[in-house]
């Protein structure tokens, strides 16, 4: 069946005590909250617009067996609070920088991206090309093919602003009923109620509070890095799905065309966040390009 690896059914993370790995860390413009697990070469996660480290939650446990896995709460996200300095990609890239530096971060990482996550891991290997040996793209923003994507993008951040507060308040009631699972996340994965419910609670819990949403979004829409990606060097892996609505697979192509050593996995009936919607074949994927 296509569609067997859908999901998980018995996933890792609900037995580990997040609490123990969490911890935050002081950057240039505020605090940054992230959770760290596992020792050995690093592989630093980076989620997308409305996400947190908890988009990363079907990855983190495998990784961590034999790598030190990263994934942070970019500011303005999560639990990190709002910056001190304006929400732009290039600043995104710099946090990075910053971030890894604190951390001891340096050669052999891998930097994963999603969504605008993408869009930031791609800035942070172009303006330091030296930091990390891989990239991987995942459903990457950054090719805007939307009529009027201003315009679209203001009435979105209204819209995020005025209804998401009352999504969050409501995350337990809409997780537990399937009609309501799919009418939030249809637009996202691809088949809603074939995942668990407390995965999809962590997705609302942790992503409708996000104070940088609009700069966000406008710094996506602003942000054009097309001419540049052929400055890629490292070895990069561009993943999507066939049924992403927010990012049309179209993109990856883009991605694939203009970064010279990238290789392309497309996931067949999938959504937005492949990581989650198909982690044991992501996870499998991302192991093998590692081990390349």
């Amino acid at each position: 069946m296509p569609d067997e690896d859908y999901g998980n059914p018995d996933p890792e993370w609900m037995g580990i005590d997040w609490r123990a790995h969490l911890h935050r860390v002081a950057l240039p413009g505020g605090e940054v909250n992230y959770v760290e697990i596992g020792e050995g070469d690093p592989i630093v996660f980076v989620h997308g617009i409305s996400g947190s480290w908890q988009n990363w939650l079907e990855n983190l446990p495998h990784f961590a067996r034999s790598h030190r896995a990263i994934a942070l709460d970019l500011p303005g996200f999560g639990a990190s609070p709002m910056p001190s300095w304006p929400i732009d990609m290039f600043a995104y890239g710099r946090l990075l920088h910053d971030f890894c530096e604190k951390l001891g971060v340096g050669g052999g990482a891998t930097l994963v991206g999603n969504s605008m996550g993408g869009l930031v891991a791609a800035e942070a290997v172009l303006s330091a090309p030296g930091r990390f040996d891989r990239l991987v793209l995942v459903s990457a923003a950054g090719f805007i093919n939307t009529w009027l994507p201003h315009q679209r993008g203001t009435a979105t951040s209204h819209a995020w602003n005025t209804f998401g507060p009352h999504f969050g308040a409501a995350a337990r009631f809409v997780v537990s009923h399937r009609r309501f699972r799919y009418f939030m996340f249809r637009f996202f994965v691809r088949y809603p109620g074939r995942l668990r419910p407390e995965l999809l609670w962590e997705q609302m819990a942790s992503g409708l509070s996000c104070p940088g949403f609009a700069d966000s979004l406008d710094a996506v829409i602003e942000y054009d890095a097309r001419d540049r990606l052929e400055e890629i060097e490292i070895p990069t892996m561009i993943v999507w799905g066939t049924d992403d609505w927010v990012i049309p697979s179209v993109a990856a192509q883009s991605y694939n065309r203009r970064i010279p050593h990238s290789r392309l996995e497309i996931f067949e009936h999938t959504g937005h966040v492949p990581q989650l919607e198909r982690p044991a074949r992501f996870n499998a994927l991302l192991d093998d390009f590692l081990a390349s």
